[in-house]
């Protein structure tokens, strides 16, 4: 699969974060390493489900165009997949959806569709399958979305081997499903932990209750990690290779999006920065002295959105 991918994607740097601030929390012998995916195509890791997804479908398929149904991020990585690909592609957004997200998608040649929530989106992007025949490209879901996100987890092994804890975001929990899977392959001895925002915790819900579950609206900041409900395939991989699964109010995450951008001046969305959240929150006392990793997974955010994220940091920072 990473031969497959590699002509169209980027092998995104590491980077060790050392700061004073860190060391306060885990201690001076601890190592915090960034796999700084905010620098793939289209600013966010989604472009690995994305081509993994739409390489398989044949020359008819391509040429009927695809769709797909997004807070942002997953809309970006279609129509840059569908551009390299030949093929053409149809996004559901929510009206929502950061500006940003929105312009970056249709710069990519994608025909966004708006509406007032995600679950309509969901409704309104099986329509526009139904009636054109286009390919659903499922923003998280199915074993080709796990294999192509399963090469970020593979890639991040080579760059920082001996890893005690990989930190992964979770939204749907693609990500995490094939982050934690190469993970558990390549350094069997290495935890993960998943991170979802208090607003947006289906899957912490469905590790509860043993099936996926569903929440009745995304109430955080981090909007892309709010995904409506969890699915069958990537919560079965996440179940098996997750460790454990913490949650991080937006107070947390503006404050570790303050935090990147003060120490690296990364420009980072909310989603983000959830790596960072749990490792100076919840995760803080478990990662003391550890070789951890932290996948710093999107940074499609606008100038005013991002600015009002850094202010709410740092007046949280000086709360505390």
């Amino acid at each position: 699969m990473r031969g497959q991918l590699a002509p169209y994607l980027y092998k995104t740097p590491v980077w060790q974060l050392q700061t004073d601030r860190l060391d306060a929390f885990l201690g001076t012998s601890a190592e915090v390493i960034l796999k700084l995916e905010l620098f793939q195509r289209g600013g966010s890791f989604k472009p690995r489900g994305a081509l993994a997804v739409m390489q398989a479908l044949s020359h008819d398929e391509l040429t009927r165009g695809v769709t797909t149904v997004s807070a942002g991020n997953h809309a970006i990585a279609v129509a840059y997949a569908a551009g390299v690909l030949g093929s053409s592609a149809k996004t559901v957004m929510p009206r929502s959806a950061n500006p940003a997200r929105i312009k970056r998608a249709e710069e990519y040649g994608a025909e966004v569709v708006l509406c007032d929530d995600v679950h309509e989106a969901f409704e309104k992007v099986r329509a526009i399958e139904r009636d054109e025949g286009r390919s659903f490209v499922h923003p998280f879901d199915g074993p080709l979305t796990a294999l192509g996100t399963a090469t970020l987890g593979a890639e991040l092994c080579e760059q920082a081997p001996n890893l005690d804890a990989v930190i992964v975001p979770i939204g749907g929990g693609g990500l995490c499903a094939g982050v934690a899977a190469a993970v558990k392959q390549l350094q069997p001895g290495c935890a993960v932990y998943g991170v979802e925002p208090e607003g947006a915790d289906s899957m912490t819900r469905s590790f509860a209750a043993g099936t996926p579950q569903s929440i009745d609206r995304v109430r955080t900041i981090a909007d892309s990690l709010g995904a409506p409900h969890a699915a069958q395939y990537s919560f079965e991989l996440c179940r098996r290779n997750v460790d454990d699964i913490v949650l991080v109010d937006d107070d947390d995450i503006c404050s570790a999006m303050a935090l990147l951008f003060a120490e690296m001046k990364l420009a980072v969305e909310p989603a983000g920065a959830a790596a960072m959240a749990a490792v100076s929150g919840p995760l803080r006392s478990r990662l003391q002295g550890k070789r951890i990793a932290l996948i710093v997974c999107g940074a499609n955010i606008d100038i005013e959105t991002f600015a009002r994220c850094i202010q709410r940091g740092e007046r949280s920072d000086n709360e505390h």
